[in-house]
């Protein structure tokens, strides 16, 4: 999709002056104050690569890989192979995925986790350069899991906002390019205004700080498929949800251009007795998604 970028440095003045008032046989009325309203316009160091990673992972044909799994998750893997759960064979494992032949062709970036982005293969190659020979861009899981939310209806927030800066700085220099950050909306619990603000302003700071050391953050606010509710009541939540993440987005001045969106397909619930079909599911989506995202994010990622 088109879009015009603002350039940087830009920025808009509107001024209000009061003008002096002489009266007969009286000392001049001094003027009113200049009322300066400022509007601030983004100028990131890394607007341009941003702009360029953003396009690169959206690029057609192409997708995203997923091995971000922690390192419990990647022995529950080991284990089901009788392997155990050590640094050697976790090794082993995401090297028989960073180096697959030809994984470039279909996969445009790989998140990883931590301890991935930093290891290297049997023979001393970082994985990070494994990916990029590949033609494929590193990107890192930055967020913290979910916790319960104060004050809500048994629902949850994503942490990991503090050190997010500097964290995101050292992946950065490690050769990460795009990061992931996931939260979570639960309609069986509400959703209360509370939870949605608090997943959509979330990933608002993510997505900033992101931006602000070289990462395209991909946004993710997924609706969970829990419940009995039916397709129009998620298509509702849906949009409600997408509505306040671009409001806080754009408070947050977050270039859209150097964005990936990941939203939930709009599905009844998984308890619903009145199912969809794939073309109803894709109907609403659609439907959600052009209701609510602006023409200026260059791609949106869906799992499958």
């Amino acid at each position: 999709m088109a879009a015009v970028a603002m350039s940087a440095g830009m920025a808009l003045k509107s001024s209000f002056c009061g003008a002096a008032v002489q009266q007969s046989g009286a000392t001049a009325v001094a003027a009113k104050p200049q009322r300066v309203a400022m509007f601030a316009v983004r100028a990131g160091g890394y607007d341009e690569e941003l702009v360029k990673t953003a396009k690169t992972i959206a690029s057609p044909g192409r997708g995203i890989l997923a091995i971000d799994e922690s390192n419990a998750t990647c022995g529950k893997r080991l284990a089901s192979i009788g392997l155990e759960n050590n640094e050697v064979n976790r090794q082993a494992y995401r090297q028989l995925l960073c180096t697959t032949p030809g994984l470039g062709e279909y996969i445009s970036g790989a998140i990883m986790f931590e301890e991935t982005l930093y290891q290297s293969t049997s023979d001393g190659k970082l994985m990070v350069d494994c990916l990029k020979e590949g033609g494929i861009l590193p990107g890192i899981k930055v967020d913290k899991g979910l916790v319960p939310l104060p004050g809500s209806n048994d629902e949850s927030w994503c942490q990991g906002l503090d050190g997010l800066a500097s964290r995101t700085a050292a992946y950065y220099k490690q050769g990460a390019r795009f990061a992931k950050w996931r939260t979570v909306v639960s309609i069986p619990n509400g959703p209360s205004d509370l939870a949605i603000t608090e997943a959509a302003w979330g990933l608002a700071r993510y997505a900033a700080i992101c931006q602000d050391t070289g990462l395209v953050p991909i946004v993710e606010p997924e609706v969970l498929l829990d419940g009995s509710h039916g397709i129009d009541r998620t298509l509702e939540v849906a949009e409600k949800v997408w509505s306040k993440v671009f409001y806080f987005l754009a408070e947050n001045n977050v270039m859209f251009e150097g964005i990936l969106l990941k939203p939930s397909m709009v599905t009844p619930g998984a308890e619903c007795p009145e199912r969809a079909t794939p073309e109803q599911v894709a109907e609403y989506t659609l439907r959600m998604l052009k209701r609510r995202v602006p023409p200026a994010v260059p791609g949106i990622m869906v799992s499958f």
